[in-house]
């Protein structure tokens, strides 16, 4: 092997490069951890004091057993915000570009070892979560199994539907370059927006909230159809389209600009 190809830049290494870089800090571990823990202890503790007909207006098995996901979409967010705007903050990111000057591969790679491991993660979390609860509500009209129809969809789609948010807030923090703007745009853009155009008294509004993230991931976690919202198919595609434009235009302005 000659001293060129030794130290070529290829796919492969672009991306051990940035699985290195994501398990070599603690917020990593932190954020994954705590994505966990809140889920399926959140998830038990909700089984535990369940009683037929106290299921506060939510319905299916999924929905209810994963009430903690709502935190895990949060903190996924956050991590995805960090992965690419804290490179900007400790100054990292010149040596990264300064390795792949092509700078584009830096970017996709981020993105597919982020989701991959949020993926994972949360697939992990969410069929573990599911059936811990399912141990204490035996009997009642939340009871399901995973053979049930609809159910392992629905825990996969959970999983997919954050780790694709969690790639739109890694995009954000790319294209912001900043921490607290990152996380500002998430909060705005995902959690906040959505609910805005959905009290404006028009029907096309009302249509046009169905295609928001956070909507997509709701519709992904359903165990049957429900009026307002996508089917999972259509959920699914939806948000891989949010992740396509947002990491387009990520990838875009960092063509663009200077490091």
């Amino acid at each position: 092997m000659t001293a060129t190809a030794a130290y070529r830049v290829t796919r492969v290494r672009v991306l051990r490069s940035e699985w290195s870089k994501l398990w070599s800090v603690r917020s990593t571990w932190i954020a994954l951890g705590a994505t966990a823990l809140l889920t399926i202890a959140i998830g038990a503790l909700i089984g535990a004091n369940y009683s037929s007909g106290n299921g506060g207006g939510i319905t299916g098995p999924v929905q209810f057993t994963l009430l903690g996901i709502q935190f895990s979409q949060l903190i996924v967010a956050v991590l995805g915000v960090m992965v690419t705007a804290g490179e900007y903050s400790t100054g990292m990111v010149r040596a990264t570009m300064a390795a792949v000057p092509r700078r584009l591969p830096v970017l996709w790679a981020k993105a597919a070892v982020f989701g991959a491991t949020a993926f994972v993660t949360l697939l992990v979390t969410t069929f573990a979560t599911f059936m811990l609860a399912q141990t204490f509500l035996n009997g009642t009209d939340q009871e399901a199994a995973l053979t049930d129809p609809g159910i392992a969809r629905a825990l996969v789609g959970a999983a997919a539907g954050i780790a694709l948010i969690g790639v739109i807030s890694l995009a954000l923090g790319a294209a912001l370059r900043g921490v607290p703007a990152g996380i500002g745009a998430y909060i705005g853009g995902v959690l906040i927006l959505p609910e805005v155009v959905g009290m404006l008294p028009f029907g096309a509004a009302e249509d046009a909230v169905a295609y928001f993230p956070s909507r997509n991931l709701e519709a992904l976690m359903t165990t049957g159809s429900e009026a307002d919202l996508l089917s999972p198919g259509a959920a699914f595609v939806a948000l891989c389209a949010w992740a396509a434009v947002a990491l387009g235009a990520a990838g875009l302005l960092l063509r663009r600009r200077d490091v």
